[in-house]
Order: C-alpha cells, then sequence, then structure tokens
C-alpha cells in the first residue's frame, strides 16, 4: 500500500466526517468501515490514526473511534486559529527570504509549484486531485517552515496543527461546490508563486505578508457553510 493510496483514504474519511455523511458521535467499526470502502484494514488503521491526531476523532476502547461532537462555536473558533498559522508561517518565511534561499529549497518548491501548476492547467478536478493538492500543499509550507529552523514556530505550528481543520494537509472538497473550491485553490497557488518569488529575492516583509494573506483563502477553501457546520457541529 503505497503513501498515496494511504492519504487517499484519509481523504476520503476526513471528506465524510467534514459532510456529516459520517455523524458526529458514531462509532466507526474498522470490519464494516473497511468493507464499506472497500479498502484493507492496514492503511485504514492508519488512515483512522491520522484523524484522531487531527482531532477529528476520539479514541474509545483499546482499538476503536466515534466521531468527534464539535459544537459551531468549536468549529468557527478553529478556523479563526488558521489566522495564527498565518502569522507563525509569515514568521518562518521571512526569516527564511532575508536569510538567503538554498538551491536545494528553492528546487524543491519549484517542484511543488510544478504539480500544483499541472493539476490546475486542466481548468477542472480531477478524481485524485484534492489529494494530490492537499499533499502538495502540506510539502510547500513544511518546507518553508523546516526551512526556518526557528523550534518555537515549529513547536507552536505543531501545537496549531492538532487543532481541527488548521493543518495545510486538511483541505476537504464539498461535491456541491467543486467548481467555488477549484477556483479558490487556484488563486491559492498562484499566492504559492508569489510567495515563492517573494522568498528568492529576500523580500521578508513581502513574504510575511503574502503568507498571512494566504491563511485567509485557506480558510475559505474549508467551504463551511452555516447548513456545513451544522452537520459536522451534529447541531440541530
Amino acid at each position: 500500500m503505497n503513501e498515496t493510496t494511504q492519504q487517499a483514504i484519509v481523504q476520503t474519511l476526513r471528506e465524510k466526517i467534514l459532510s456529516g455523511e459520517l455523524s458526529p458521535g458514531q462509532r466507526l467499526v474498522e470490519a464494516q468501515l473497511a468493507q464499506w470502502l472497500g479498502v484493507s484494514r492496514t492503511p485504514l488503521r492508519y488512515a483512522l490514526s491520522v484523524l484522531s491526531s487531527e482531532c477529528l476523532l476520539d479514541r474509545s476502547g483499546s482499538r476503536g473511534y466515534v466521531v468527534r461532537r464539535f459544537s459551531v462555536r468549536d468549529v468557527l473558533d478553529a478556523i479563526d486559529v488558521r489566522g495564527v498559522r498565518g502569522v507563525l508561517e509569515g514568521l518562518a518565511a521571512r526569516s527564511v527570504a532575508e536569510n538567503g534561499v538554498s538551491p536545494a529549497l528553492a528546487a524543491a518548491l519549484d517542484d511543488c509549484l510544478r504539480e500544483g501548476d499541472a493539476i490546475f492547467e486542466q481548468k477542472h478536478l480531477q478524481p485524485g486531485d484534492d489529494v494530490r493538492y492537499a499533499q502538495m500543499n502540506g510539502r510547500f509550507h513544511a518546507l518553508i517552515v523546516d526551512a526556518a529552523q526557528n523550534q518555537a514556530v515549529t513547536a507552536a505550528l505543531s501545537l496549531n496543527d492538532k487543532v481541527p481543520f488548521v493543518s495545510p494537509f486538511t483541505i476537504a472538497f464539498d461535491e456541491s461546490a467543486r467548481e467555488r473550491q477549484f477556483m479558490m485553490l487556484m488563486y491559492a497557488h498562484r499566492q504559492h508563486h508569489a510567495i515563492v518569488d517573494a522568498l528568492k529575492k529576500g523580500e521578508g516583509a513581502r513574504v510575511d505578508a503574502l503568507m498571512k494573506e494566504h491563511t485567509q483563502i485557506s480558510k475559505e477553501s474549508l467551504n463551511l457553510s452555516l447548513p456545513s457546520l451544522h452537520l459536522i457541529a451534529g447541531a440541530a
């Protein structure tokens, strides 16, 4: 089972939780879930552990999980925390820009840009693009944070990622709004290009501002309308 397939299972379950298809408080029985998704139990266990680390699932017993219950306020507060992430990543990016981008980092960031370009040049989302984009996006952000070598920022972001809906790997697609989400994510990827340009030119203040602005579009990409919030929260 390769990493891409594992991440596809994570993404599928995440979207089913965020859409309310897996309802708050629902117990997830591993054997039944594996049969429903048509996957083996080993990668499913990995997916469940990832979603538990994202606080979308709660442990129940030695190996079981239940879908976590949220209040609407919990979800809104978590989305606001994405703004904190923008501040932290802006600080990291400014440091990288001012200290200089290494050839290895530049090449790795360029690889991310090319991968994103390949997704968006098709003008619509293909099957598996959600997984490809989420992995690329997470890698892009991690490259910049790691290059800053600021342990305080890294530690703060690690805690930040444990808040539901905050990690850059957490991107969920709503089938009813895929065109809108495609346009938002395409804009976010144009921001990736601007961020890399500012990093390479050593423009610390500019890249700091770009990272903060980038967080705003990532918040919108969750597409959490009021009905969606109530589904996630299990509210009346």
